[in-house]
């Protein structure tokens, strides 16, 4: 059964004394319990336009988005939101970055803190609860951002390519760290991604969008159980869904990058 369904939804941008740019054709999209649906694509093609949507943070030019049934209209607790970009607060502590939505609903502050230090846990900051966001690594402040969605216990998990700033070796240790946790917390997680590698190896089905306007043109299944070792990437069968989505994305930039010198 769906927990999200996007029926229809496009969003076109107005410009003064211009046609409307098309950033998303009508898109569809069934997300079902505990799905962790990773989306590829060329720049520009509608990814983190649907994303925002689906946050509530964009407003579609037609269509609609669904959660559990109730329209999507602005930003709700039920959508945990991860950027690329660090948006941790610089003046909070790891542990009071963490406990920011708890705030927010008027949790008892034991309550509060009990949550936070579990989160903290589990992404690995134990011993840095005092610490500023100026003091944290790259992938530290992304963990902290992650628990600090985690545990306002979102429905759904919106990931706009959380690990593109950082390192490689980093990055992988980062997806290991977040299957581990959507395994445990079984939560359902909708990644925006540029990196072919990490589609297949975080997501249970790859969506591949069109160039822009986009669409959704390749809805596939990743047929590699979880939990799933790094060592999987080293798999015929993975070497071979890679290569697939390498040349569904090929094309698309290629008509990207033709539409551009028109």
């Amino acid at each position: 059964m769906s927990i999200l369904s996007v029926h229809g939804v496009s969003r076109s941008f107005e410009s003064a004394g211009r046609a409307p740019t098309v950033a998303l054709q009508a898109t569809d999209l069934e997300v079902t319990e505990n799905d962790f649906i990773t989306i590829l694509g060329p720049s520009g093609c509608g990814k983190s336009t649907l994303l925002r949507i689906v946050a509530g943070l964009d407003k579609q030019t037609s269509g609609e988005a669904m959660l559990d049934g109730k329209r999507i209209s602005g930003p709700g607790a039920d959508r945990g939101m991860v950027f690329q970009s660090y948006t941790l607060f610089p003046w909070l502590t790891v542990l009071d970055n963490v406990c920011f939505g708890l705030r927010e609903r008027n949790l008892p502050r034991a309550q509060q803190l009990e949550i936070a230090h579990s989160f903290i846990q589990k992404v690995g900051l134990r011993g840095f609860e005092s610490h500023y966001p100026k003091q944290l690594s790259g992938g530290m402040q992304q963990r902290t951002a992650l628990a600090r969605a985690l545990a306002n216990n979102p429905r759904m998990l919106l990931m706009d390519e959380p690990f593109g700033a950082l390192d490689h070796q980093t990055r992988e240790l980062m997806q290991e760290l977040l299957l581990g946790i959507w395994e445990a917390e079984k939560k359902t997680v909708l990644f925006v991604t540029h990196d072919i590698d990490e589609a297949v190896f975080m997501g249970s089905r790859v969506v591949v969008m069109s160039a822009r306007p986009g669409r959704i043109k390749l809805n596939l299944e990743v047929p590699m159980p979880h939990p799933r070792h790094y060592s999987v990437k080293t798999t015929p069968a993975f070497a071979e869904l890679k290569a697939e989505l390498t040349e569904q994305v090929r094309v698309e930039v290629l008509a990207a990058q033709k539409a551009a010198m028109a």
